[in-house]
């Protein structure tokens, strides 16, 4: 094939792939040009996840009848006028490329007016050429319209995912500039109906109560004032940065760094990293060192494999930042990066130490995270797992040494009991396919060790088996047994607890809830970001609900959606999880033996769900190979 020049659409339609990756990218761009043309509100209105319509008003500057295409081309920008420029980029937009990208392949009409003029223009594109333009009465902003995305480029459209995972992706961006911008008032809706929405009252905690509820954003800690030091010859030095940081620059030329924002005290955690969200110098940015550094500032705080929620604003000269590395425009580089690290790290841990609070009973369950255990160390330590009293599920401030024969409820344990029933009754998981075929031998119970693993002595050797993960194992296949027959057992809550989501996770989960119908779960919405429990699988009728739905959001959260199946088998996995036995929980003898004996009856008894082991084989050849008799 011969060397040619591509044609000008063609050009604009892989230029526009850069830019315009999903409908999310688009509403990006839209709110960030309503952001810089100095919006107070701002309303987005969704169709189909975007796939059908977008549209974006502002009551912004707005844009003169004589630029209103002149706005469409491509390199086309207000905020940019030679090189040295790109050093001070104080804008979140400033390529030129959105607009161009966005009309090259979709359908867009835009209305806009400035404060100066009497009346408004119209313009209509189609695939970024100019289809009509009349004026029209408006009043002062800009309202576009984008309809048909990727019609002209199906190879696009086709690669688009679930409408739930648009929508989820597009809450996820509206409020988290909702949060950076608090003065501004938001409006996001889906198909019509208002999904999410702030007051504009200039307070970031309003934002967070309209986003995690009031109970989450209560507890919040502020950082209300920590920085860098600035270098010894930072000719602005003596200089303070003012809280909140989204409004103050440091002086010109300082290296100074300002943090600010909300962190979650240890007490409140999440399942996954989605809940901590960094800001610089306004903009919304992923950086992994960043994050990295929020969650070593709660080392030995947090249970292992759980985050905390943290919104942080970061301030800084801006020519000490450089934001144009990516067409996207949410990855940064930093000139001095071990700064902006330890003043974020420093201002974390300073804000948990001082402001987190001492924590009793709660819940049902005890939160102390420092209080000594009755094996020495921390709570926060736990045993060699790292888990906390939160999620072993304790009651009390030690964990009670209870009496053989004494119920798992008898004392202190707020958790699951174990089936004392004999092997062949109902405690039996029920017949079903074989899930893996190991068989177990029998075994006689000896006793515990480091109230986490069951010794046991089998005809060839002794057996170590870790009591959660053989709990686990021995949940799952009971209730994928009754899932199979529709027949998992639903225990009702005295009064329904209400829980507050985020707008992408509150999506996520409506889209879940006739699968989590079929597991036993009764779920109602209540309202933008909220949901009313009324009922959970009686497996964990005594954990906290909004702990049980909170860690399901996380999974649901891991990816797309597989088959249908296996999203109901993650579900069950997750419940199970929580309703098991803990490490660091004392059990009886007949306790032992009956978690034994079920262990035997399992299909696949060799590992939990998660595909841990649930015992460790020590042969009798072994032992005495190791004390020198073989």
């Amino acid at each position: 094939m011969p060397i040619h020049i591509l044609t000008e659409q063609l050009a604009s339609q892989i230029a526009a792939g850069e830019v315009v990756e999903r409908p999310a990218s688009v509403v990006k761009e839209l709110v960030e040009n309503a952001l810089d043309a100095g919006a107070s509100t701002i309303h987005i209105d969704i169709r189909q996840g975007g796939r059908r319509g977008i549209q974006v008003a502002d009551d912004g500057q707005g844009i003169s009848p004589a630029e209103v295409e002149t706005a469409f081309l491509r390199h086309a920008t207000s905020k940019l006028e030679k090189a040295e420029d790109l050093e001070m980029i104080a804008t979140l937009g400033f390529r030129g490329e959105a607009l161009a990208a966005i009309a090259a392949v979709s359908q867009v009409t835009i209305v806009t007016r400035t404060r100066e003029e009497a009346g408004g223009v119209r313009l209509i594109l189609e695939g970024g050429h100019v289809a009509g333009r009349d004026v029209v009465g408006a009043p002062q902003g800009t309202v576009i319209s984008v309809e048909n995305l990727f019609y002209n480029v199906p190879a696009r459209l086709k690669f688009l995912k679930t409408v739930a995972t648009e929508k989820r992706l597009i809450d996820e961006f509206v409020t988290n500039y909702a949060l950076a911008y608090p003065d501004v008032r938001f409006q996001l809706t889906h198909d019509g109906r208002i999904h999410f929405q702030t007051s504009g009252s200039g307070s970031v905690r309003d934002v967070l109560v309209a986003i995690h509820g009031p109970e989450i954003a209560r507890e919040l800690l502020e950082i209300s004032s920590a920085g860098q030091p600035p270098a010894e010859d930072d000719p602005g030095g003596e200089e303070s940065i003012a809280w909140p940081p989204t409004t103050t620059f440091p002086p010109e030329g300082s290296s100074a760094v300002a943090v600010g924002g909300f962190v979650s005290p240890p007490s409140i955690h999440r399942a996954n990293r989605n809940q901590i969200v960094l800001f610089v110098n306004g903009r919304w940015v992923k950086d992994k060192n960043l994050t990295y550094a929020i969650i070593q500032a709660y080392h030995t705080l947090l249970p292992v494999g759980r985050y905390p929620i943290a919104v942080l604003f970061v301030r800084m000269g801006l020519r000490e930042v450089d934001v144009n590395v990516h067409p996207t425009k949410t990855e940064v580089r930093f000139r001095h990066s071990g700064r902006v690290f330890s003043a974020v790290q420093r201002g974390v841990r300073e804000t948990i130490v001082t402001q987190a609070p001492v924590r009793g009973f709660r819940a049902g369950h005890f939160e102390s995270l420092t209080r000594p255990t009755a094996w020495g160390g921390t709570s926060g330590q736990g045993f060699a797992r790292g888990q906390s009293w939160d999620e072993w599920g304790l009651a009390g401030e030690e964990p009670v040494m209870r009496p053989e024969g004494q119920g798992a409820l008898g004392l202190g344990w707020d958790g699951p009991a174990v089936d004392l029933e004999p092997a062949d009754g109902p405690a039996g998981p029920a017949p079903g396919p074989a899930l893996g075929g190991e068989k177990l031998p029998l075994m006689r119970v000896v006793g515990q060790i480091g109230a986490s693993y069951i010794i046991a002595e089998g005809p060839d050797g002794m057996f170590l088996i870790d009591q959660h993960a053989a709990h686990e194992r021995i949940q799952f296949e009971k209730m994928m047994a009754a899932y199979r027959e529709k027949a998992i057992a639903s225990q009702g809550l005295v009064a329904g607890t209400a829980v507050h989501l985020p707008p992408d996770q509150a999506t996520l989960l409506e889209d879940h809830l006739p699968v989590l119908a079929r597991l036993g779960f009764d779920i109602d919405p209540f309202g933008p970001g909220a949901f009313m429990i009324r009922a959970v699988p009686a497996i964990v009728g005594r954990q906290d609900p909004t702990r049980v739905m909170a860690d399901i959001v996380a999974d649901l959260e891991r990816g797309d959606a597989p088959l249908q199946g296996a999203i109901e088998e993650k579900i069950i996995r997750r419940v199970c999880k929580t309703a098991s036995i803990k490490a660091g929980q004392t059990l009886s003898r007949p306790e032992m033996e009956a978690l034994v004996q079920q262990l035997e009856l399992c299909q696949s008894p060799l590992t939990c769900p998660h595909g841990r082991p649930t015992l460790i084989f020590l042969s009798v050849a072994q032992l005495e190979r190791e004390f020198g008799r073989a």
